[in-house]
């Protein structure tokens, strides 16, 4: 990293360490969500400098790739991090039995089944949600704040913080390599946006790092788009 580049980035992370450290001062019942991804691993790296035992909650899917799994332990061990595997109400073998292979027949009820509806279950405990989103990660996000009101199905608001909100891709790299942050081994096979193994590929377009998420046919699972 050049000498520009790192004081850059340390007036960056500043920042949003800064605007985390004021918004956490006197908050309460507060998480992380990750799944494990670059951007999550650098917020939680910054979230644990304030709150060293905030809960992790990782959507455990049972379709994750055996790698995210295990750079999950591996991190887990590693930060003695406070991990929460959300679950679904279904097993996978379960849900197969009951209604077939959904990610390949009705992706969006999968993502509802295995995420949406654990995952805001799960929220429903805490008044503020930590994420690593960014707006330079798809069109659908271009108009996230690092602050904003999140409404679950039942009517609860939460206290949504992305302090990476306006990072780039490369920023959250510097700031991992300049931190000596390991990182989940599957970008070096060449994946920009990693979810479940049978909804995730290689990138189809190099400008766009979830078009490998879905085949391309949607660029969300759900989870930070409001309840209706």
């Amino acid at each position: 990293m050049t000498t520009a580049w790192a004081s850059e980035m340390e007036v960056r992370a500043s920042e949003a360490k800064s605007f985390l450290r004021e918004q956490l001062a006197q908050a309460t019942d507060v998480c992380v969500t990750s799944s494990f991804q670059a951007e999550d691993v650098v917020v939680l790296h910054m979230v644990r400098e304030t709150l060293p035992d905030v809960p992790v909650l990782f959507l455990e899917t049972g379709y994750h790739f055996p790698e995210t799994l295990a750079y999950r332990d591996e991190m887990t061990a590693a930060w003695g991090l406070n991990l929460i595997n959300v679950l679904p109400e279904k097993s996978v073998a379960e849900q197969e039995g009951l209604f077939g292979i959904l990610h390949q027949t009705a992706p969006d009820r999968c993502c509802h089944m295995r995420k949406v509806e654990p995952l805001f279950r799960s929220l429903a405990a805490y008044r503020v949600w930590i994420t690593g989103l960014r707006r330079q990660q798809s069109k659908s996000r271009a108009n996230l704040q690092a602050e904003e009101p999140f409404a679950l199905p039942g009517g609860q608001v939460l206290t949504k913080l992305s302090p990476l909100a306006d990072w780039t891709t490369r920023e959250v790299w510097l700031y991992a390599q300049a931190n000596e942050i390991p990182l989940l081994p599957l970008y070096d096979k060449g994946y920009t946006s990693i979810g479940c193994a049978p909804c995730t590929s290689l990138p189809l377009d190099a400008n766009d790092p979830r078009s490998g998420r879905w085949s391309g046919q949607k660029l969300e699972c759900g989870i930070h788009i409001q309840a209706s």
